[in-house]
């Protein structure tokens, strides 16, 4: 049979997913649209945190409720990456670039914005890309955060005759500026201070991140802890893997064999992350337009060097490949794949003898590169982030493959 001729992956590792492609996440979407979207388009103000591990597909979620929103309720969508923010003049400059690239949906809107704020645009390409005047955006990036409330209340009021019923404003990547405690007293006095208005402002002020940095937030500032409502993002289930990888692959006239499709949805273990690496690792890997369980096994080995590479740290990937640790890393990997704990005893048992007078020297290392930490019971440990345990559990795949 000839090989097929591939045309673009309906994949997308590392991007939040296209709404066409988004599945499941019901419940958490229907209480962000009644509890955040629909109120605020009747004009009351509301905060959302948008919480769940790294690679759950917070920020697919954000970005498929923010077009849902513009499209049903009114609201205008501002989607700010703070990822290189630490301080709230950085928060600013964030915001205020997001507000100028606002708007791609309605042509209309977009001009009203990027007229009032031509000043910070540089030159702009026939298929509507602009460029930043950096220095501009700096100099007045801490205006902008000193006083956010007024800057986006002048949004609404330039969109309101468009047909704006208000604002949905996502700050997403909010991992290095919550250690700064302005950052909490910054967005409690967001929400206080729009609450006390005559008027207030109709904003839907959502930030996505992993708990850690809310409860960081709660630390630095404890008010805080009273203004979200929190949205929490689970791993997602057999059925909506199923979902996403049957249309996923339908849309470019693909079909899974039932064991492949085992085989994907058992190693993705519910995060969107894995998800789209094996997804488009079987897609390129496949060469019939129908993805086996060989297909699926050899796209679980490729995922696994992605994830090492892209999601864990250098520092800790290199040790995690490390020659006198492999083995203990097999071990460990082979242990329930769901499961973020397991026990020393559980571990020790299949050791040999060498790896066990090696074992305390690994915990203490992976303790150190903050891979795992002590469990609430003697001789328990957690792994701190979930994408490090799948990495090893495929790992661990690939090296029986390679046996095999």
């Amino acid at each position: 049979m000839p090989e097929i001729v591939k045309s673009k992956s309906p994949f997308y590792p590392g991007q939040p997913v296209p709404v066409e492609l988004f599945v499941g996440r019901a419940s958490q979407i229907g209480r962000i649209m009644q509890r955040g979207v629909g109120q605020v388009a009747s004009g009351k103000p509301v905060a959302l945190y948008i919480q769940g591990e790294y690679g759950i597909g917070k920020s697919s979620i954000a970005a498929f409720v923010q077009w849902l929103a513009e499209r049903d309720h009114g609201l205008h969508p501002i989607y700010a990456p703070l990822g290189a923010a630490r301080t709230l003049d950085g928060v600013g400059a964030a915001i205020l670039d997001a507000t100028i690239r606002s708007g791609a949906l309605n042509p209309g809107r977009s001009e009203k914005l990027r007229n009032w704020l031509a000043k910070y645009i540089g030159e702009q390409s026939l298929f509507g890309t602009i460029t930043i005047h950096a220095e501009a955006l700096g100099q007045d990036a801490p205006s902008v955060a000193k006083g956010i409330l007024p800057f986006l209340g002048e949004v609404y009021v330039r969109l309101k005759d468009t047909g704006v019923k208000g604002l949905f404003v996502v700050l997403d990547e909010i991992n290095g500026v919550t250690e700064d405690p302005q950052f909490a007293h910054f967005i409690k006095g967001i929400v206080d201070t729009n609450a006390m208005s005559r008027e207030p402002l109709p904003l839907l002020l959502t930030l996505s991140g992993v708990e850690e940095r809310r409860r960081e937030m709660i630390r630095n500032y404890q008010p805080i802890d009273r203004i979200f409502d929190v949205i929490e993002i689970a791993p997602m289930t057999d059925s909506e893997m199923k979902e996403f990888f049957t249309r996923a692959f339908e849309s470019v006239q693909m079909k899974v064999e039932k064991e492949a499709m085992d085989i994907l949805i058992h190693f993705s273990a519910g995060f969107p992350k894995i998800m789209h690496l094996v997804g488009d690792a079987a897609y390129w890997i496949d060469r019939d337009g129908v993805v086996d369980d060989e297909d699926a096994y050899d796209a679980v080995l490729a995922a696994a060097e992605d994830v090492g590479k892209k999601y864990v740290d250098q520092q800790v990937y290199r040790a995690l490949r490390s020659e006198d640790y492999r083995s203990i890393l097999r071990k460990i990997g082979s242990l329930s794949a769901s499961s973020m704990s397991f026990r020393k005893s559980e571990v020790v048992t299949r050791l040999t003898d060498a790896e066990k007078r090696k074992f305390s020297n690994f915990l203490n290392k992976m303790k150190r590169l903050h891979v795992l930490r002590s469990g609430d019971v003697p001789g328990e440990y957690v792994f701190n982030v979930r994408m490090v345990r799948l990495y090893i559990r495929l790992r661990s795949v690939q090296r029986q493959n390679q046996k095999s």
